[in-house]
């Protein structure tokens, strides 16, 4: 390709995004006085997802304080363009105190008609704007399923009878961008979500930027955060670059009390490039930053590990902690320094606090090793069929797992950085 047609197709996109930046329209979401679809500053709507079909490639949403169910109810909203999503709004639009005065949560309902998707999802296939979700309270409590009122226990099956949906395979964000597109996501906390995945999935291409930032993650089984990409080329080039800064992550837990996978702070794909600076990576059920998957020329500086389980950081099936990483890491950059771990104070609240300490932990190892298969029939045929057999006996379950954390308590662990240094802050009105 030649240099002047390639300055034609630059300049080609280039006046696309222009042009999209031009129509790009404001909308206005208030739960409190929301009606209808015009979803002006005066006239707003009701909820996301009443609008979500008519927005554009650029619209900006604005949201207002209050609590968010999604369109029916379903406690999900899919958004097909890439949009500018900004909370904490007070209800005329005036000021913004997103996690302070003006809290906008996005919740959901227990109902077995609700969905189990992620609470928000946005792909942006085919667009060219940039995708911004700042100011939103992810909260998904309402949405799990608990195995008693103590609310102490998730559980993954639906119970029909009651009208019970399971709790939600699924984090709080996920973005899916397209080829060359950009994303940030920032100012959000994302609580009581129970994902196989990410609390917060991000979907890179070739040649996309994604900025995750002064968030705070905190009680959520898998990753805190997942760095993923669609595009992975032979020769490295164009992967997927992610920034991820100024996060505050914490109880990150594994997918359920016998699992083998989760319970990280963050994660990523094998063909990204990404750089993580200044977060608090804390209180994994494994580990802090899980590089199984063998990404390259990753940067790690600045960051402050604390209580996690098994490792800092893992690179394939290598565990260290921050004091061997710079030494015995091969695919972390050479920029990779300054990192520290020291115990530090969460504000959380004393009652949960406590049942966090009194969780009792169920390994896997003594699950299998104390497991009996017995010699039943059913056994027989699974032994035939080259299928495992199945044991018997043995208690998986656990007397805590993902317990609700309510959402003070949540905001209370986020409010000022650690050390001075560490994580998320308290976002000021914008």
């Amino acid at each position: 390709m030649t240099n002047r047609v390639m300055q034609v197709l630059c300049a080609m996109a280039v006046l696309v995004g222009m042009s999209a930046s031009a129509q790009a329209a404001d909308y206005y979401v208030s739960v409190a006085r929301g009606r209808g679809k015009v979803a002006s500053k005066e006239q707003p709507a009701k909820d996301l997802g009443n609008i979500a079909s008519q927005l554009k490639d650029g619209d900006v949403v604005h949201v207002a304080q209050g609590t968010y169910l999604g369109r029916g109810d379903s406690g999900a909203d899919l958004v097909p363009v890439a949009i500018r999503l900004l909370g904490g709004y007070s209800d005329d639009f005036s000021k913004r105190d997103p996690w302070g005065q003006f809290k906008t949560i996005f919740a959901g309902t227990n109902a077995v008609s609700g969905s189990t998707d992620y609470r928000l999802a946005i792909t942006a296939k085919g667009c060219t704007s940039e995708v911004v979700v700042s100011g939103i309270i992810f909260d998904n409590g309402p949405r799990n399923r608990y195995t008693d009122a103590n609310k102490l226990v998730i559980a993954r099956q639906a119970d029909m009878a009651r009208n019970e949906n399971a709790t939600p395979e699924a984090g709080g964000i996920r973005v899916t961008l397209d080829k060359q597109g950009k994303a940030t996501i920032e100012n959000n906390v994302v609580m009581n979500t129970a994902p196989t995945g990410g609390a917060i999935a991000a979907w890179g291409h070739h040649g996309t930027q994604i900025v995750v930032r002064n968030n705070l993650i905190i009680n959520n089984t898998g990753e805190g955060i997942f760095a993923l990409s669609v595009w992975h080329p032979r020769d490295a080039q164009g992967n997927a670059s992610f920034v991820i800064e100024n996060n505050t992550v914490l109880f990150s837990w594994k997918h359920d009390a016998i699992a083998t996978y989760g319970g990280n702070a963050l994660k990523m794909d094998t063909d990204v490039t990404l750089v993580a600076r200044n977060n608090v990576f804390a209180f994994g059920d494994y580990g802090g930053v899980d590089n199984i998957k063998r990404a390259k020329g990753m940067t790690l500086k600045d960051n402050l590990f604390a209580a996690n389980k098994l490792y800092d950081y893992r690179e394939f099936n290598t565990n260290m902690t921050v004091a061997k990483l710079e030494d015995e890491a091969e695919l972390l950059s050479k920029e990779t320094l300054g990192n520290v771990t020291q115990p530090i104070k969460l504000p959380v609240g004393e009652r949960w606090a406590n049942i966090y300490a009194s969780r009792v932990e169920v390994s896997r190892a003594a699950v299998d090793s104390a497991a009996k298969v017995p010699n039943t029939g059913a056994n027989a045929l699974r032994g035939m069929l080259g299928l495992p057999l199945q044991a018997t006996g043995v208690r998986t379950d656990a007397n805590v797992w993902l317990p609700l954390l309510e959402v003070d308590d949540a905001l209370r662990t986020g409010q000022t950085p650690y050390l001075g240094k560490y994580g998320c802050r308290r976002p000021t009105g914008q």
